[in-house]
């Protein structure tokens, strides 16, 4: 499952990528919390690249791997849209939510992943 798991963090972080998303990164929090295994975290310049990038990483694991999240939220307002999706949380911000919330002050003692390494 490990592999697996990896496999569609890193799809993931390439479907951010392919989009124009800014300044991925990619946290392990599995041992910090029960929530999920990663954070994969994300930047959009507007509110429509929010959604370009979100819907790119529903589209991605849908279509390649039969992947849905659980969840989604922040869709209507696409200043901070979140999929869940147990094994990782996939959060797109604008770059003033991102500030706002810094989940990676939060998280501090996630380990960092380079998404190459997966």
């Amino acid at each position: 499952m490990k592999e697996t798991t990896e496999r569609y963090v890193k799809v993931i972080a390439d479907a951010l990528e392919s989009k124009k998303g800014q300044d991925i990164q990619v946290l392990k929090v599995a041992e910090l919390t029960a929530l999920t295994e990663y954070f994969v975290i994300c930047t959009a310049t507007s509110t429509t690249q929010v959604k370009a990038l979100a819907d790119e990483v529903e589209y991605r694991l849908k279509k390649d791997y039969e992947v849905a999240p659980h969840h989604i939220e922040g869709h209507d307002s696409a200043s901070w849209i979140l999929l869940d999706y147990g094994f990782a949380l996939v959060h797109v911000f604008l770059e003033s939510a991102r500030t706002f919330y810094g989940l990676e002050k939060l998280w501090k003692d996630a380990i960092p992943v380079d998404v190459e390494s997966l």
